[in-house]
């Protein structure tokens, strides 16, 4: 296997590392249909527990008025 003649510069180093953050994307975020809460895209919404109209999750009155 080949070994490097010369160091690699920092700056080398960080372009070719910037091509990989830069494909690096965060989460998509939509608004919950039943709540109007922010969520994580195709997930139940930890607000109400709804997703897709339908009820998922079964969330305690103490903790949904806890949160507002």
């Amino acid at each position: 296997m080949a070994t490097p003649k010369r160091r690699v510069s920092h700056s080398r180093t960080h372009k070719r590392k910037a091509q990989w953050l830069g494909a690096l994307v965060e989460p998509a975020l939509t608004i919950c249909a039943h709540c109007g809460e922010t969520i994580q895209t195709y997930r139940a919404c930890p607000a109400c527990g709804y997703y897709k109209g339908r009820q998922i999750i079964k969330i305690s009155e103490k903790t949904a008025t806890t949160k507002d």
